[in-house]
């Protein structure tokens, strides 16, 4: 399918076709009914960046930047607050670091400092648990 204009291109990126099936699986109808959704949600963004443009003067390459951007700081910050979590308040002992590492492609030493005090802090206001030990600076009021 070609293009025609930005707007499709960049929605294309923006979503990509869908990741192939596992082998082995009946995925047939699943691929078929992935892709017609693909399809769909690449078409509906486009007509948002379209009406962006024309509506509210937003150039729809900068806009997807700024979104890539926003997308990467919120994916780091939610691995920083689920290391927190599995160091700090996942009982009877915390997940290990070769194993963490692994999982945020990160070095063990990349995990012991992904976190600090104020993301523990985070993950007990939004889980409501309390973390294994105290934090070493006091929580501010």
């Amino acid at each position: 399918m070609a293009s025609t204009d930005i707007c499709d291109d960049l929605a294309a990126i923006h979503y990509s076709p869908p990741t192939p099936p596992v082998p082995g699986e009946d995925t047939d109808q699943a691929a078929e009914v992935d892709h017609e959704r693909w399809e769909q949600l690449r078409e509906e963004h486009a007509e948002l960046l379209r009406l962006r443009w024309h509506e509210a003067d937003i150039d729809p390459l900068l806009g997807e930047l700024r979104q890539a951007r926003a997308d990467m700081l919120e994916a780091e910050r939610r691995t920083r607050l689920l290391i927190a979590y599995a160091r700090e308040f996942v009982r009877p002992r915390p997940y290990r670091l070769q194993d963490l590492a692994h999982a945020a492609s990160l070095s063990m030493s990349g995990v012991r400092i992904a976190y600090d005090d104020d993301e523990i802090h985070q993950v007990g206001e939004l889980t409501g648990q309390k973390p294994r030990r105290a934090s070493t600076t006091p929580t501010p009021a």
